[in-house]
């Protein structure tokens, strides 16, 4: 099996596409047991005029597809952000075995920043978690797309 770190540089290919795009460059990588990648995207909200296309919710769906079933047992996802609320939610549901992620996310991260959901008692599925991994080069994406928007006088 790769390193985490090997996934991570993908999901990062991934959030250069979406930045590419125009969207917040954040990317994902599913994969299952054996390390094959089974699913991954990036942020697409905005041109799927989609609130849910974050790049997890994208990669869990791609995964589901490439697997036939919508539970990802023994897969891991693979995120340059720390996963929000609703991205946890379908994390849970999807019954992933490990979450990496890069970057935390301080405002809404709710992995460890803000919460740590998957800890919560009322759940009857615990998700591993690995943050930080490649933390630094996730988090220059995301500064250097939002300075850029700032510059630009764009929306952020």
């Amino acid at each position: 099996m790769r390193s985490d770190e090997f996934y991570m540089h993908r999901a990062l290919d991934q959030a250069r596409e979406g930045l590419a795009a125009g969207e917040v460059p954040v990317g994902a990588v599913v994969v299952d047991a054996a390390g094959e990648i089974v699913g991954a995207a990036y942020n697409a909200p905005v041109a799927g005029h989609d609130p849910s296309a974050h790049a997890e919710i994208r990669a869990l769906r791609a995964a589901g597809a490439h697997l036939g079933n919508y539970r990802l047992e023994g897969c891991t996802l693979y995120v340059t952000l720390e996963p929000c609320l609703m991205c946890t939610g379908a994390i849970i549901h999807a019954r992933l075995a490990r979450v990496v992620y890069g970057a935390a996310e301080p405002r809404t991260g709710m992995v460890e920043s803000k919460a740590n959901l998957f800890a919560q008692p009322w759940y009857n599925h615990r998700v591993t978690v690995e943050g930080g991994v490649l933390a630094a080069q996730a988090s220059k994406l995301l500064k250097a797309f939002f300075a850029a928007r700032r510059a630009g006088g764009g929306d952020s």
